[in-house]
């Protein structure tokens, strides 16, 4: 008689058109377009770093090659988006400036950034549905991100940080959808996973961290399967029920990936698209350096950058996750509008005595918070469940108490155990390689680990307000509720609005976030 097994629980909606799903992403997607075009060019100068990113492209354009310390994609990207920027018919042309080596308007060097940025929270929320096939999820996790300050800073302006979370975060989503497909189509979703994953490293290579988290993703699959494998060979087929319950889920396909697939897909394309990501840098120059000279002299540069002390915003990566050194990428005070005619937006408050426009590259601080304690709980529940299946091992274990208290309904490894373990490796993989890293580095180094807690904190939320108990309900929309509010409390310093010290003090609530 053949066993009738249960089926994976799928979500009732999961084949249906949802009107409320996809209204609810066009309103995501709408409020991050907004929020980063409204006032793009409100500072008609160079920000932070666009006095490199910016140069750099527009020399570029000139035919001219300066040694960025970083490979040259961005570059290549930010010049595609000035020399575009420049023939749009939209957009505030009429103010220009030559700081970057060409003359050209602030919205031509930042609106293609501000166009990226939009994406993210949308990439994100599909990365999310792929997990588990939850829309909840998705429009949690999507929402949540686009309520951060720090990710909406870095897409107003002509930087290169959310080019590296979009082609890694993309490279993720392709691995996801992979692990689902068969034969060709894995094969090809791979190979574009491959290419995400090539395509982050040629922006910085601290986007190498996205592929070694799936890496690691994939290699504990492999182990987790021999972990069953052997059990399977010691004790009888009850015991192993017992033993280490798994659901199905799309990470059991981890061990349909051969080392044929990560060979081509997860080194052999990735190191080809970096290589072809200096041929147009190596050709402007054809007797410049070679390219094996290029990675040295790249890898010279981060090792000259100073300690902690060679930038008074460097900040110890321990620290991020509480993020207790934000940076300020603008300030400048006034007494009037003639003083800064490099501000356009706002009117300045009627006799203003001094009014200062501060922008501050810093996180929406609840929802750093609380990503923190969701990826850190979230850790804590995995580690005693499988605690348990290595000294406990039966019903105990089987129960998968410490995720079923959290929320999670399903016993034993299931979607949420699989879910977890995809987070906590993929937050590792972006933030431990910089215990070895002795340069001077910037809170927005933690931006790729931060996807992944945020991630974690959607997954939580999801799960209580879907639960039964009231409690736990009324919890989870306070916390979003809270993020939302910080967000619109912290939003002037995001976009550079206008304040006085007053309501700038009011938004200081640590003496490091100056």
């Amino acid at each position: 008689m053949p066993a009738i097994a249960p089926k994976s629980p799928q979500p009732k909606s999961s084949s249906r058109f949802s009107p409320w799903f996809w209204l609810g992403i066009a309103a995501i997607f709408l409020l991050s377009l907004t929020l980063r075009f409204w006032g793009l060019s409100r500072f008609n100068t160079l920000v932070f770093d666009e006095v490199y990113y910016a140069r750099f492209a527009s020399h570029f354009l000139k035919g001219e090659i300066i040694f960025t310390g970083h490979p040259p994609l961005s570059t290549y990207i930010i010049a595609f988006g000035i020399w575009l920027g420049e023939k749009m018919p939209w957009g505030d042309h009429s103010l220009k400036n030559g700081l970057a080596g060409l003359l050209i308007s602030p919205y031509s060097y930042r609106w293609l950034n501000a166009l990226t940025g939009s994406f993210l929270p949308l990439v994100v929320a599909a990365i999310a549905y792929q997990l588990c096939h939850r829309r909840s999820y998705a429009l949690l996790a999507g929402l949540l991100l686009s309520a951060d300050g720090l990710f909406l800073v870095e897409s107003r302006y002509a930087l290169n940080n959310v080019y590296l979370l979009l082609f890694g975060l993309l490279g993720h989503l392709f691995f996801l959808i992979a692990l689902r497909a068969q034969g060709g189509q894995r094969w090809f979703w791979l190979s574009a996973a491959g290419i995400g994953f090539g395509a982050s490293a040629a922006i910085k290579w601290n986007g190498l961290g996205f592929l070694l988290g799936a890496g690691l993703v994939w290699a504990a699959g492999w182990i987790l399967h021999w972990i069953r494998s052997k059990a399977t060979s010691s004790e009888t087929k009850r015991e192993q029920g017992d033993r280490l319950p798994i659901s199905p889920t799309p990470f059991q396909n981890l061990t349909q990936l051969h080392i044929g697939h990560i060979f081509i897909c997860f080194a052999a394309i990735p190191a080809a698209v970096y290589y072809l990501s200096w041929l147009p840098y190596m050709q402007i120059d054809p007797s410049g350096d070679d390219f094996f000279t290029l990675q040295a002299k790249t890898f010279d540069y981060h090792k000259r950058v100073g300690g902690v002390n060679a930038h008074p915003y460097c900040s110890l990566w321990f620290s991020w996750p509480l993020m207790l050194r934000p940076i300020a990428y603008f300030y400048k005070t006034s007494n009037s509008v003639n003083q800064l005619p490099s501000v356009v937006g706002p009117p300045l408050p009627q006799n203003a005595g001094s009014v200062i426009y501060d922008v501050h590259a810093m996180g929406n601080p609840f929802l750093w918070w609380f990503s923190t304690m969701a990826i850190v709980l979230l850790f804590g529940l995995f580690a005693h469940q499988i605690w348990q299946w290595v000294t406990v091992g039966d019903q105990v274990a089987a129960s998968g108490a410490g995720l079923r208290d959290a929320g999670f309904r399903d016993a034993g490894f299931n979607t949420a155990s699989w879910i977890t373990l995809y987070l906590a490796l993929n937050w590792s993989a972006n933030l431990l390689p910089w215990l070895e890293v002795s340069r001077c580095a910037f809170l927005y180094h933690y931006m790729e680990s931060f996807i992944f807690a945020l991630l974690g904190l959607a997954l939580l939320l999801d799960r209580w307000l879907q639960s039964p108990l009231r409690p736990r309900r009324r919890m989870g929309y306070a916390i979003i509720a809270l993020i939302l509010l910080a967000f619109i409390f912290w939003m002037p310093i995001y976009l550079g609005l206008p304040l006085s010290p007053i309501e700038i003090q009011m938004r200081r609530w640590l003496p490091s976030w100056i």
